[in-house]
């Protein structure tokens, strides 16, 4: 949940691309028979995140990178959501991967056998340039870094007016055996014994970044509802006192209905949901809301670390702590647990925070 006002912040676009992409670039699946057709609100606004997913493709550019453009969600300050543009981004790295046009492969190693096995994204690390204009398309442009025996890597630009708005490196394995070990999932009420954060928006059980300072009218706490619940990951914070004070926040997501089974386009919601609420427990630590008159808080880079496969439309747990913050800047880390408890994520970013100035004027940051 972060708001680009400031300049060195990220980017992206809106309305739903078109599919002519060109023969052998894999395309996402649709949804399974039976859901796309459901007019429900949630299904609405899952089909609008898979829109802005479903990149179009546009062939292989003079410096042979492989292009894609793609649209953003709306947003009501006109800035592209952070999560949104690293997501596609990791779109169009996979969509590089595997098929049949390998990188660069070192002298002596014989390239990777088209069509093999897999190689999921299992690492990403980004940053956000500039603020994205919401609505403008954003183009992607992906550098075949190399295709080893069992890595591939590719480096990804987001780019609106030829300028870069992220920049944005992933890495791909094949599967493999090895060392396995990870920590606990903390103790904390299942899903169905919480009400969903955006119900609680403007009521004394809301959780601290989203409390509603009591000097908004109502027309600005119905703004700031309508604003929550535009959003296609249902978010419901642990309250507090379940964990120990200063520890940081726990807050179980899902997306608003059922996603295809495809593991690769889970990945990819899984790194839209992990830059929606990270920064809360740095705000926290100082008193601060969302709706802080005057707050200016932007990402400054990104990075995800996929361990495990997950569902994004089965409940996740996202254990959010912030160590430290300092220069305006507040560093955030993030564990993301099954229902069953196997860590399937971790996340680390870096964000801009800059408090409030005297007699600044409101504002909801998004």
């Amino acid at each position: 949940m972060v708001d680009r006002r400031d300049d060195e912040a990220a980017g992206a676009s809106s309305t739903a691309p078109q599919d002519d992409r060109p023969a052998g670039i894999p395309t996402w699946p649709a949804a399974p028979d039976g859901e796309a057709s459901e007019d429900s609100p949630g299904r609405r606004l899952l089909e609008r995140l898979l829109d802005v997913l479903a990149l179009e493709g546009r062939g292989v550019d003079e410096r042979d990178q492989d292009v894609f453009v793609g649209q953003s969600l709306p947003q009501p300050h006109g800035r592209v959501f952070g999560g949104q543009v690293v997501a596609q981004a990791v779109v169009a790295a996979t969509r590089t991967v595997g098929d049949g046009r390998a990188g660069e492969v070192a002298p002596g190693d014989p390239p990777p056998p088209a069509g093999g096995a897999p190689r999921p994204v299992h690492s990403m690390h980004g940053y956000f340039l500039r603020a994205g204009d919401s609505s403008l398309p954003i183009t992607f442009a992906v550098e075949r870094l190399r295709d080893g025996r069992s890595f591939s890597a590719r480096r990804v630009h987001a780019l609106q007016h030829d300028r870069p708005i992220l920049s944005m490196i992933a890495s791909f394995q094949a599967p493999a055996d090895g060392v396995d070990h990870q920590v606990a999932a903390p103790d904390v009420p299942g899903p169905e014994e919480l009400r969903s954060t955006v119900d609680l928006l403007g009521t004394p059980d809301a959780p601290p970044a989203w409390r509603v300072p009591g000097s908004l009218d109502d027309a600005a706490r119905a703004w700031a509802k309508r604003w929550a619940s535009s959003r296609p990951i249902d978010l419901r914070h642990v309250p507090e006192g379940v964990l120990p004070p200063g520890t940081g926040q726990a807050v179980w997501l899902r997306t608003t209905a059922p996603l295809p089974d495809d593991d690769a386009l889970h990945r990819a919601v899984l790194a839209f949901a992990s830059d929606d609420s990270l920064l809360e427990p740095v705000l926290a630590h100082h008193g601060l809301t969302w709706a802080s008159r005057g707050l200016r808080v932007a990402s400054l880079d990104h990075a995800l670390w996929w361990h495990r496969p997950a569902r994004l439309d089965e409940w996740l747990l996202y254990r959010q702590v912030s160590p430290t913050a300092v220069g305006a800047r507040g560093l955030a880390t993030g564990q993301v647990f099954s229902r069953d408890g196997e860590l399937v994520a971790s996340v680390a970013q870096e964000g801009l925070v800059r408090p409030p100035r005297p007699g600044a004027g409101a504002g909801i940051v998004g």
